[in-house]
């Protein structure tokens, strides 16, 4: 049995490490190229602008507008960030500035249950509380009929359903802050909130805005959830209150069934192009301003 010597055993771990990264490197591109390819199809018969700003979806007349489905997912993720992102932030700034430590030993477990629960089990939650509250109570107090299934029946769920992986990354970032910054600015007579507000905050800007920014890449994929309480409804909605259908939800509730035609096939497979643009869009843009940001 041949045995490797020393040197030859260092170069066969570092080929091993060069091929993993580069599998690492390449796979978005491969995912991409593999999404491209089966979307072929339905880009040689309709041009870009047509499939992206185009309000008609009938498939059975191979008119395929995916402007109510991006509309619809613009709408559901930034209302759910709305609502996130306060909570988080505060509740970031609270456990790490505020609190005892054992506080924050508490909370990691908490954290980590909310993300572990799985996504059908909030879509359930929302079915059953969410949306009568908002068809019961909202809807009649605000004057607005609605049947709950809603933009804003689905942004609360997701909202609740991202909490833990912003929070995760925001408590993070307070606490990368150096102690002895915090220190001299309280050695100089700023209050505790004068210190979080203008010294804290300003640090940690960049961790801030990207924990948002993969926080909106993270929501606007989220797929069974929302699908359970958007509606599911192929129009443009006008308010929260309104039903809407996003890019996830129409890749669920069709993939199965549909494969057998080419056409609408190859439309599925432009929507997820589309989930997978839009993700790489928001990580390269948190990115690119994190490294400008630390430039100054």
């Amino acid at each position: 049995m041949y045995v490797f010597n020393r040197e030859q055993r260092h170069v066969i771990n570092y080929t091993w490490m060069i091929i993993s990264l580069l599998v690492v490197a390449f796979l978005p591109f491969l995912l991409f190229l593999g999404l491209y390819l089966k979307s072929i199809l339905l880009l040689q018969g309709n041009s870009l602008y047509d499939l992206i700003f185009s309000k008609v979806w009938r498939p059975s007349a191979g008119k395929f507008g995916f402007y109510p489905f991006i509309v619809g997912s613009v709408w559901v993720t930034l209302v759910a960030m709305l609502i996130t992102a306060p909570v988080c932030l505060l509740t970031a700034i609270y456990v790490t500035q505020y609190t005892r430590k054992f506080v924050l030993r508490i909370m990691h477990p908490a954290i980590d249950i909310l993300a572990g629960i799985p996504s059908v089990v909030y879509g359930l939650w929302g079915i059953l509380v969410i949306v009568p509250f908002i068809s019961r109570h909202l809807g009649p107090w605000l004057g607005i009929p609605t049947m709950g299934y809603s933009i804003l029946a689905a942004s609360f769920v997701l909202s609740i359903m991202i909490i833990p992986f912003v929070l995760n990354i925001l408590i993070e970032v307070f606490r990368a802050i150096p102690m002895e910054l915090k220190e001299a600015t309280l050695s100089l007579g700023a209050t505790e909130w004068q210190t979080i507000k203008h010294v804290l905050l300003k640090k940690a800007l960049p961790g801030i805005i990207a924990a948002f920014g993969f926080g909106l890449a993270r929501a606007f994929g989220e797929t069974m959830a929302v699908l359970m309480v958007v509606g599911n409804v192929v129009r443009l909605p006008h308010s929260v209150f309104d039903p809407g259908y996003t890019l996830p939800a129409l890749i669920a509730n069709n993939y199965g069934e549909m494969l057998s035609i080419p056409k609408y096939d190859s439309a599925l497979m432009f929507a997820a192009l589309l989930l997978l643009a839009v993700s790489l869009f928001f990580n390269l843009v948190m990115h690119f301003f994190i490294v400008r940001y630390n430039k100054y």
